[in-house]
């Protein structure tokens, strides 16, 4: 898929992984829809857009608003004329164990990691549908291939990514559409996803900065070298990519060893 003139719209725009995804397709001549819920982060993204040359427009949403959602295509229409690539990236965390964890905050966390994921998809496939070639992202994570604990929420959510994924993959291939799927699986990337966990209220305060930090020290790859990495995926026409040496490695143990792998993982945690 040759990316040059196309139109992307990209959630989670503001940092991390999405402005990440965001740069790789500006340098590639992509025109830019970009969407998130800080609006700072945002203006930021979009000025380090300019000098690539490409149309950028900048869509405040929360990706849990329905009515928002659903009036998205229309506008990103209006001022792009049309809808190549769906980069569905916006995430979030909650840390804690399945005990501590409360259903208000397991519910917002698959709000944003799995029914928005959905939902825009759901919006945006009438448009993806007009173009000759297509594509919508979905990223899920290194916990959508394997389930440590401590990540019930999230790990659920990014499974679900996946499942999805892979499911209306088939549908779309089978009816022949020219809309691809490609789902992508990053292990630890250095964005704020950890500093801005929420952590169970019953985590007592010395062990929820201890995990915070410990979360963050695992996050090692440039969100620019992720996002590097997805866009070349999705230009290929790849069906799944997994990002970062850490993930590549979880991922084959999970397959050499799909019970027993959770002792490399708690080994590895522990240090």
């Amino acid at each position: 898929m040759n990316l040059n003139q196309c139109v992307a719209v990209v959630t989670g725009a503001g940092g991390g992984i999405g402005r990440g995804l965001a740069l790789s397709l500006a340098r590639r001549g992509c025109h830019l829809a970009l969407a998130d819920v800080n609006t700072a982060g945002l203006a930021e993204t979009a000025a380090l857009l300019a000098p690539h040359g490409v149309r950028v427009s900048q869509h405040p949403l929360d990706v849990t608003d329905r009515a928002a959602v659903a009036a998205l295509p229309d506008e990103v229409v209006g001022i792009h004329g049309q809808v190549d690539l769906l980069f569905n990236n916006a995430g979030v965390a909650v840390g804690g164990l399945f005990s501590q964890v409360s259903e208000k905050d397991f519910d917002w966390l698959m709000e944003i990691n799995f029914h928005a994921v959905v939902r825009m998809t759901r919006a945006f496939l009438p448009l993806l549908r007009e173009r000759p070639a297509a594509r919508v992202v979905n990223i899920s994570s290194l916990f959508g291939l394997i389930a440590p604990a401590g990540q019930t929420a999230y790990s659920a959510s990014k499974f679900a990514v996946r499942g999805f994924s892979n499911a209306l993959a088939h549908e779309l291939a089978m009816e022949g559409s020219p809309v691809g799927v490609t789902v992508a699986h990053p292990g630890g990337v250095a964005t704020s996803i950890a500093r801005n966990a929420r952590i169970a209220a019953s985590v007592p305060d010395g062990l929820r900065k201890a995990h915070q930090e410990r979360a963050q020290r695992m996050l090692k790859m440039p969100p620019e070298q992720a996002g590097e990495i997805i866009v070349a995926a999705a230009e290929r026409g790849q069906r799944r990519v997994i990002v970062g040496n850490d993930a590549k490695f979880m991922a084959l143990m999970e397959r050499l060893m799909p019970v027993g792998y959770a002792w490399l993982l708690a080994r590895a945690m522990s240090r």
